[in-house]
């Protein structure tokens, strides 16, 4: 499968790789390019995730108004003021705002839930497996599935992204991660809603 300069450019644009990557990439995937982005994405998550553990100091508190009803403030780091400047990062403070507006999450991830949350919320998911019937050497399985979905509802990173469900906001973080060439981390939020009082 032939491709071109377009090709070549668009996948170093998606991606933040250089134009040798996105070229050597499309060439491995015979011109496949939803195969060379695959291959370019995994590659970029890799490299974020080595990333990681660098200091994030620098970067946005961003906000979102939905309606005047529900606001959002979001605290998002990365490494440097260059960065923390560019237009594609304050999308992502942009969007990470939007996103907790949208689904109301309680915890950055599964990492911030209290222990005693944990042990709560397992107790009660084992409670209604046991009272529905299900057979007790499954019982752990059906609690660990229930609460996967719990984070999924709970936890901002592990929520599905409200602009693509089929990725979720950690690996989305991770990608502008990747494309951005720092480490970025969502440090903390607050989301009012009219009429309603804090907890």
């Amino acid at each position: 499968m032939a491709f071109n300069i377009e090709d070549v450019k668009q996948l170093k644009e998606l991606t933040g790789v250089g134009l040798t990557d996105a070229k050597r990439a499309l060439e491995e995937s015979n011109g496949d390019f939803d195969k060379a982005l695959a291959a370019m994405r995994q590659k970029g998550l890799t490299k974020a995730e080595k990333r990681s553990a660098r200091e994030a100091r620098a970067g946005q508190i961003g906000s979102y108004n939905h309606d005047g009803r529900i606001g959002v403030l979001v605290e998002v780091n990365c490494e440097t003021d260059f960065v923390a400047r560019n237009e594609l990062f304050q999308t992502l403070v942009k969007d990470l705002a939007m996103q907790i507006a949208a689904s109301a999450p309680d915890y950055i991830s599964t990492e911030d839930i209290p222990s005693e949350v944990v042990e709560r919320v397992h107790k009660e998911l084992k409670d209604k497996a046991v009272s529905e019937g299900k057979p007790a050497d499954r019982l752990d399985g059906i609690v660990e599935g229930q609460f996967k979905k719990y984070c999924e509802e709970h936890c901002l990173l592990a929520q599905p992204f409200v602009k693509d469900a089929e990725q979720s906001v950690d690996a989305m973080v991770k990608e502008y991660a990747a494309r951005l060439g720092e480490n970025i981390v969502v440090r903390r939020f607050q989301r009012m809603v009219l009429g309603e009082a804090s907890s």
